[in-house]
């Protein structure tokens, strides 16, 4: 196997590492739009780092994308950039004759009239839009592989076929007791990413309704997640799940609760209030004249890079999906669940524990593709495969997960 990575931040080089230390690849070409993080990304994995390439690309010109896939004969193309480059991505792979991943979908929209009751344009419309495109190329597109979307959607999977015979609700739930050093707010993941799906109005479905939006940070509930992370109120925000799991898992209703805790939802909605999550720019004055600039872009400008504060970060985050139904016709209830220790990432991999558990599931992932034990073609999710090879192998990896009665 032949990957191109397009993105050398923080997931990108959590990436690099983790499968520097798998044989199933020939190699891995890291491109970057700024080469000096292309570069470091491979120059910090030293001796492993023969089988690494850095590149300059721009994500978003399509044409060089896929020459550079055609340059070095890649066969997959592995996506670490923020939304805004989903579909260019994902356009090259196919002109390449790549396989495609990503870890986030392409972004939505919301309803012009009702935005908080009905669905505008859902998270991966345009990519699933594309399917017969890739099913007659006998191409696989498989989107939302990273840990939410990804493993929870891979969790979601493994309750219906190993833990369930009947399921009334998969909620994804996501939540951590990290700290960091020396800020009063240094969000652990992209502050883009983070505006995008928190403010955006969130998804939920229903079988005997489909899908349909609320408010943001609607439905508060406190979850007790494992290993001493304990209680945190999570609420309602749009996140790909909502829209993978009832494609290809039958289930009454489905959520996604992301454990933000207040001051944080406090400091979104002052964003909103104040229009810095916009992302169309608005002209102000500069040295040299009026330049446009995103507010988004100027916020994102203005806080800590999410993968240099692991040195100051303190405790852990969890993943899960938690199903409720029946099993042999009693009711059951389980949490199925990663935990990674932030002490653990980095002084194993020298990675943030959210930047490396997001990482750590593409690259299982690509050696399941690489492999032969999952494989397919058309715009697929995770639930499309099976999910105990998956499983084992992100325990092979020395990560294991865990399961919770509840």
């Amino acid at each position: 196997m032949r990957v191109l990575l397009v993105g050398a931040g923080g997931v990108g080089t959590a990436v690099t590492r983790i499968a520097a230390r798998r044989p199933f690849f020939e190699l891995m070409v890291v491109a970057d739009y700024d080469p000096a993080r292309a570069e470091t990304a491979v120059a910090a994995l030293g001796a492993d780092g023969d089988r690494f390439r850095a590149e300059r690309v721009d994500a978003g010109d399509e044409a060089q994308v896929t020459a550079l896939l055609e340059r070095h004969g890649c066969d997959v193309l592995l996506n670490a950039t923020d939304p805004r480059f989903v579909m260019p991505l994902f356009r090259a792979a196919r002109a390449g004759g790549a396989a495609y991943l990503d870890m986030a979908m392409s972004l939505s929209r919301p309803h012009g009239e009702r935005p908080h009751e009905e669905c505008g344009v859902k998270l991966g419309d345009e990519q699933f839009a594309q399917a017969a495109e890739w099913e007659e190329a006998e191409l696989l597109a498989l989107v939302g592989m990273g840990v939410e979307p990804g493993l929870s959607d891979v969790f979601a999977r493994y309750a219906a076929d190993e833990l369930f015979d009947e399921i009334e609700e998969i909620g994804v739930r996501d939540g951590a007791n990290l700290t960091v050093d020396g800020y009063d707010f240094a969000p652990s993941f992209s502050i883009w990413t983070t505006i995008e799906e928190c403010l955006n109005p969130p998804v939920v479905y229903e079988k005997d309704r489909g899908w349909y939006t609320t408010e943001p940070f609607s439905e508060p509930e406190v979850f007790d997640f494992p290993e001493g992370i304990g209680p945190v109120e999570c609420v309602n925000v749009e996140h790909e799940e909502v829209l993978l799991v009832p494609r290809w898992v039958d289930a009454r209703r489905v959520t996604f609760k992301y454990g933000l805790g207040r001051e944080f939802t406090d400091t979104l909605r002052t964003l909103h209030l104040l229009g810095l999550d916009r992302t169309e720019p608005v002209t102000v004055p500069g040295p040299d004249g009026p330049v446009k600039v995103s507010p988004r872009d100027v916020v994102a400008a203005c806080l800590p890079d999410p993968a240099t504060l692991g040195d100051r970060m303190r405790g852990k985050t969890c993943a899960g999906t938690w199903v409720r139904g029946t099993k042999d016709g009693a009711p059951r209830e389980v949490y199925l669940y990663h935990v990674v220790d932030n002490q653990w990432s980095m002084s194993e991999y020298g990675c943030q524990a959210v930047v490396w558990q997001t990482a750590v599931n593409p690259v299982v992932a690509l050696e399941l593709l690489a492999t032969g034990a999952w494989s397919g073609a058309g715009v697929l999710g995770p639930e499309a495969f099976p999910a105990g090879p998956f499983l084992d192998l992100l325990t092979g990896y020395g990560s294991p997960w865990g399961l919770r009665e509840q």
